[in-house]
């Protein structure tokens, strides 16, 4: 079936965002590469326009209705309608809960939450109308729980029951909608845990692979690889489930 070789990714400025656009880049889709701000996706648009692919750089608050209304229209006004979105855009605040404020969980739970919405909302436009689609939504092994993360957690488990939902709704016009759950993965925001926690980056990613069955952290290409698969044609009858990327089971 024809239909637009266009995907949008959230938190695309860097890491396992960034990893995504590149690869779906090469997959063959224009991408829109949406970050915070437009400069902050610079790199990454230069990384896929130096391989001959096509990508725009789009700035927006994903909580923020309006910016995410502009930034999809944007993206499908230069590059064509959005048929697939990944909703990878994320931030912690991390405490314990007796420290945590109502900001840090406002905050967590807007990009997160809100942001996964709001994005979905605009782009199933798009999607049902060509009919066909593919959400991929970025959870995390925090889901089942994580000291220090009250917020994180609620939030990466909310986005499972959200794409479970969303795949019953969407799934007659075509769109599937699954989750990735990725276990450590190396990027800047692992590395900045690891400083909060005074703790050396290279000693902490030893730990963590020393109790991970395949016995190394994952890469941002390792999440990327498993969108490309669920961003294509022959993932079509995968829908609604939740795939943990952490080099092992887990409970």
């Amino acid at each position: 079936m024809a239909h637009s070789r266009v995907a949008i990714v959230t938190g695309a400025a860097r890491g396992i965002g960034a990893a995504v656009a590149k690869r779906l880049a090469q997959d063959g889709f224009g991408v829109g590469v949406l970050d915070l701000t437009e400069d902050s996706c610079a790199a990454t648009v230069e990384a896929i326009t130096a391989k001959g692919g096509s990508a725009v750089a789009v700035g927006a608050d994903v909580a923020d209705a309006a910016q995410v209304e502009a930034a999809v229209a944007r993206v499908a006004a230069e590059l064509g309608p959005p048929t697939v979105l990944v909703n990878n855009a994320g931030i912690t605040r991390d405490n314990l809960l007796f420290k945590m404020t109502e900001d840090d969980w406002d905050a967590v739970l807007g990009v997160h939450l809100r942001g996964a919405f709001l994005m979905s909302r605009e782009v199933q436009k798009h999607q049902t109308e060509q009919g066909w689609g593919r959400i991929v939504n970025l959870s995390s092994t925090s889901a089942l729980g994580n000291r220090g993360q009250a917020n994180y957690s609620a939030a990466k488990a909310g986005m499972q029951g959200f794409t479970k939902t969303l795949a019953i709704e969407l799934g007659k016009f075509g769109v599937t909608v699954n989750a990735i759950a990725p276990g450590f993965i190396e990027t800047e925001m692992t590395a900045a845990t690891a400083e909060r926690l005074k703790v050396g980056f290279e000693d902490f990613k030893n730990s963590a692979a020393a109790a991970i069955p395949v016995r190394r952290v994952g890469q941002p290409e390792d999440i990327a690889a498993t969108v490309s698969f669920l961003a294509g044609e022959e993932s079509g009858f995968v829908s609604g489930q939740v795939i943990y990327v952490a080099g092992g089971p887990q409970d």
